[in-house]
C-alpha cells in the first residue's frame, strides 16, 4: 500500500516542497529501504522511527518497505523527516486512517515517540501556505515561533500518539491561536543612564531613525558600550513583515531568541572580534545564517572593531551596499538577507588613550597608522557618522541629573521612520535604503544647501558614495525635526559626522 505525506527540505532560509512516499507490501528480502539523496542523519532516522513505533505501540512493517523523498535531486538533511516518515509508515500499513493531503508534516522523533523540535518551521509554514496546503503539523515549541503567520492552521504535537489520534479525529486537536504582535521594547537599559556625552547620544539618535551605520572612535571607559548596549530602547517598532523575516532567519539557523517563543523586537547582535569570517556572513558546507543576516533589520554591533580580521571585516563591503549576501557552493547559491545597521566602536590607538587628557599615549605613530588601517578606506566609506567620543567632565559623572529617557527618543526615531514610510510608498522602509536613483527626488537641495555640499566635497575630497550617505544623513535630521525639505542646518550637521579620519 502506497501513502504519500508533505514535507519539506531548508534551502538556506528557504523550504523547497518534499512529498515522503511510503510503499509498504512489497515482495523481495524484509527490509526498509530509504532513497531519494537522504544524508547520514536522515538514513539514521529509520532506526529512531522504528523504535518510536514500537514504544507507542505500533508494529514495523514485516514486508520490504520503501521510502522516497522525492524530488530525488534535493538533498535531504536532518532529523525533521523522522514524524512524516512514521506517519507515512503507520498509513501504509494500515495502523492509521485519515487523510493527510492538505498537511504539512515536520518533526524530529525521540526513540519513546516523544517529538522533538526542528528547525525551519517559519520556513515549512510559508511554504505549505504557498502549497495552498490547509495545515501543518509541527513539535509544539517550532509551531509557536509559526504563530504570526496568517491564512493556515498551525498544529502543535507532542508525540506520536498524539498524532495518530489527531489523524483519526481531527476535532482532537485545535490549531493554535494565531500570535499578535505585542513588542517588546523595553532592553533592561535606559538612555537617562548616560551622563554628558550628548553628541553621541545625538548619532546614536540618527542612526536608528534612519537606519545609518555608525562609528564611535574614543579611549577606554568613555562610553561607547554603553551606548551601544542602550541602542535597543530606542529602536523603532518593526512591522508585521519585518518580524516574520525576522523569525524566519533565527528559526531556519536554529537560534532561539530567549525561549521556544521569540520576543517580537528587533535583533542586537554584537559578536566577539575572534568571529571567523564564515561566523559573520554564514556559510559552511550546508549555508547557514551567520550574524549579518541574523542582524536582518535589527543592529549588528562591532566591538573593538580594529580587532577583528581584515578579511573579516572586508566580507562586510557587499551586504551594506546589497542587503544581503550570496553564498556559492558546488551544490548551488544561497542568498541570504541582511539589511542591518552596522554600530561600531574602536579605540584610536592599540593602548587607547591616544588624545586623553587623562592618561598617555605610549603608541609610536607607526603603530597608530598601522592600528587605523585595519580598517579599509572602502568600508570606512560605507559608515555613515563618524563620532569622536571623548571622556566626560568629573563633575557630569557626580550630578544625579537624568539625561533624556529612552521612551523620548524612541517616540521620536518612531515618527522619523513613519515619514519614511510614506516618503517611499512602503516600499523603502528606511534613509538608509534609498537608492541613488531616488536620492534626488527623496532629499532634494536648494541653491545654497548645493553650493555648501560642492564644497566640502571639494575640501575633503570625498567620494560620490560618501556624498550620497551625507545627503541621506541630511534627509534623517530633517525628518527627526519634522522638516519636509533638507535645510542648511540638516546638512551641516550631517557633514560633521564625516570629519572623523581613520588614515
Amino acid at each position: 500500500m502506497l501513502a504519500t505525506v508533505h514535507s519539506g527540505a531548508l534551502w538556506g532560509i528557504d523550504s523547497l516542497p518534499v512529498e515522503v512516499e511510503v510503499n509498504t507490501g512489497e515482495r523481495g528480502e524484509l527490509r526498509i529501504v530509504l532513497v531519494g539523496l537522504p544524508d547520514a542523519a536522515v538514513k539514521e532516522s529509520l532506526d529512531r522511527v522504528c523504535s518510536a513505533l514500537q514504544n507507542s505501540g505500533h508494529k514495523i512493517p514485516h514486508t520490504r518497505t520503501t521510502i522516497n523523498l522525492s524530488p530525488g535531486h534535493i538533498r535531504k538533511e536532518g532529523p525533521m523527516y523522522d514524524l512524516p516518515i512514521a506517519v507515512g509508515v503507520l498509513l501504509a500499513s494500515g495502523q492509521a486512517s485519515g487523510s493527510v493531503d492538505d498537511l504539512l508534516i515536520a518533526g524530529e522523533l525521540s526513540l519513546s515517540g516523544k517529538i522533538l523540535p526542528i528547525r525551519g518551521a517559519v520556513a515549512l509554514t510559508l511554504q505549505a501556505k504557498n502549497q495552498g496546503l490547509s495545515g501543518i503539523l509541527l513539535p509544539r515549541p517550532s509551531a509557536e515561533e509559526a504563530l504570526l503567520i496568517d491564512g493556515i492552521s498551525i498544529y502543535g504535537v507532542e508525540s506520536l500518539e498524539e498524532v495518530v489520534a489527531f489523524l483519526r479525529d481531527r476535532s482532537r486537536l485545535a490549531p493554535l491561536a494565531p500570535r499578535r504582535p505585542e513588542v517588546q521594547t523595553a532592553c533592561g537599559l535606559d538612555f537617562a543612564d548616560v551622563r554628558g556625552q550628548e553628541r553621541a547620544r545625538r548619532a546614536a539618535e540618527i542612526a536608528v531613525a534612519g537606519g545609518h551605520n555608525l562609528l564611535m572612535v574614543g579611549c577606554p571607559g568613555v562610553g561607547k558600550s554603553m551606548i551601544a548596549k542602550r541602542i535597543p530602547s530606542i529602536m523603532p517598532t518593526p512591522s508585521l513583515e519585518e518580524l516574520i523575516e525576522i523569525h524566519g532567519i533565527h528559526s531556519a539557523a536554529g537560534v532561539q531568541r530567549g525561549g521556544s517563543l521569540f520576543p517580537l523586537s528587533r535583533p542586537f547582535r554584537a559578536p566577539h572580534h575572534t568571529i571567523s569570517r564564515v561566523g559573520l556572513v554564514g556559510g559552511g558546507s550546508r549555508p547557514l545564517p551567520g550574524e549579518i543576516s541574523l542582524a536582518h533589520n535589527g543592529v549588528l554591533f562591532l566591538d573593538e572593531l580594529a580587532e577583528f580580521s581584515r578579511s573579516t571585516l572586508e566580507s562586510l563591503r557587499q551586504p551594506l551596499d546589497d542587503g544581503s549576501i550570496t553564498i556559492s557552493r558546488s551544490i548551488g547559491k544561497v542568498r541570504f538577507p541582511s539589511v542591518f545597521t552596522l554600530l561600531a566602536a574602536m579605540n584610536p590607538c592599540p593602548c587607547g588613550y591616544l588624545g586623553s587628557k587623562r592618561r598617555p599615549c605610549v603608541c609610536s605613530r607607526r603603530q597608530v597608522i598601522d592600528y587605523r588601517s585595519r580598517i579599509s578606506g572602502p568600508l570606512l566609506d560605507r559608515i555613515d557618522l563618524h563620532i569622536d567620543v571623548a571622556a566626560v567632565p568629573a563633575e557630569f559623572l557626580t550630578e544625579s541629573l537624568r539625561g533624556e529617557r529612552s521612551s523620548e527618543i524612541r517616540c521620536r526615531v518612531e515618527a522619523a521612520r513613519e515619514r519614511q514610510r510614506r516618503r517611499g510608498d512602503g516600499e523603502i522602509r528606511c534613509n538608509a535604503r534609498i537608492s541613488d536613483r531616488f536620492l534626488p527626488e527623496f532629499c532634494p537641495l536648494g541653491r545654497e544647501e548645493r553650493q555648501l555640499l560642492s564644497q566640502a566635497i571639494e575640501q575633503s575630497t570625498l567620494s560620490a558614495r560618501a556624498s550620497g550617505r551625507i545627503l541621506r544623513v541630511a534627509r534623517t535630521i530633517a525628518d527627526l525635526a519634522n522638516e519636509e525639505t533638507i535645510g542648511t542646518e540638516h546638512l551641516l550637521e550631517a557633514l560633521q559626522y564625516r570629519l572623523l579620519e581613520l588614515s
